[in-house]
């Protein structure tokens, strides 16, 4: 059951984002994209239950994704898989950072759904990669997205702000991970972000708050939201996206 990480938990995460912060610096360059008109909303999220989406491109997005919330103003809980919670140590920071334990593939994978939901209701920012995978497209563009945002928001009536990052795959990619941290600390590669508008999801789907969608409404829910997203990746490359909303997935 999720629990609120407290005092003990809110010093331990500005320590980690403090050293962490510090230490990728060594070998990337996060930046916060400023954007004409929206100088101070550019660079703040906003306050109250949030749900934070971004694409997925490298191992290193939780980490980035964090610290460029927390430069935002917010700690992030994020989604993250079981496989980091059974890990002896980093186990137990996670779950004092408040991050939420994903089950991938098993009966119960949707309870962390219901663990953000408790996060939600405490005022926190929840933090999800909708793809829920790192993309597999060659060019970098984000996959179709996976329904779980869309329906925590429809659960909680959080909105969902989407903060798209470009450049994290040059930090730690998929393959070569140690010669590319190492060739970082001479090249820095940039990381870009930007956040997009807050979504209301049920205005976003023209349904009322008392309407229960069908899955199909839900699969199309998810499409709207990731196709906000990919427009703010979008921008920030300065391309046009393959797909509005999202490459196809291929097979995992």
């Amino acid at each position: 059951m999720w629990r609120k990480p407290g005092r003990t938990g809110a010093i331990l995460y500005a320590v980690l984002a403090a050293v962490l912060g510090s230490a990728s610096a060594f070998i990337s360059r996060l930046e916060i994209e400023r954007q004409r008109g929206r100088r101070e909303a550019a660079r703040q999220l906003p306050s109250g239950p949030i749900i934070v989406i971004s694409n997925h491109t490298s191992y290193a997005d939780g980490i980035l994704l964090a610290l460029a919330c927390r430069r935002m103003g917010r700690s992030l809980r994020l989604l993250a898989t079981s496989g980091v919670f059974n890990a002896p140590v980093l186990g137990l920071v996670a779950r004092r950072l408040g991050f939420i334990k994903v089950k991938r593939g098993a009966v119960d994978a949707a309870s962390s759904l219901d663990e953000a939901e408790l996060a939600l209701a405490d005022g926190e920012a929840v933090g999800i990669f909708p793809e829920g995978r790192l993309t597999r497209d060659p060019m970098m563009w984000p996959e179709r997205a996976k329904t779980g945002a869309v329906r925590l928001a429809l659960r909680t009536g959080a909105p969902i702000v989407p903060v798209a990052m470009v450049g994290a795959h040059r930090v730690v990619g998929q393959h070569r991970v140690v010669p590319t941290l190492l060739l970082n600390v001479i090249r820095r590669p940039k990381v870009a972000t930007r956040i997009g508008a807050p979504i209301d999801v049920r205005a976003l789907m023209n349904i009322g708050g008392t309407t229960e969608p069908t899955v199909d409404e839900v699969r199309l829910g998810a499409d709207l939201v990731m196709a906000r997203l990919v427009a703010v990746v979008a921008q920030l490359r300065g391309e046009r996206p393959p797909d509005p909303h999202g490459v196809p997935r291929p097979p995992d």
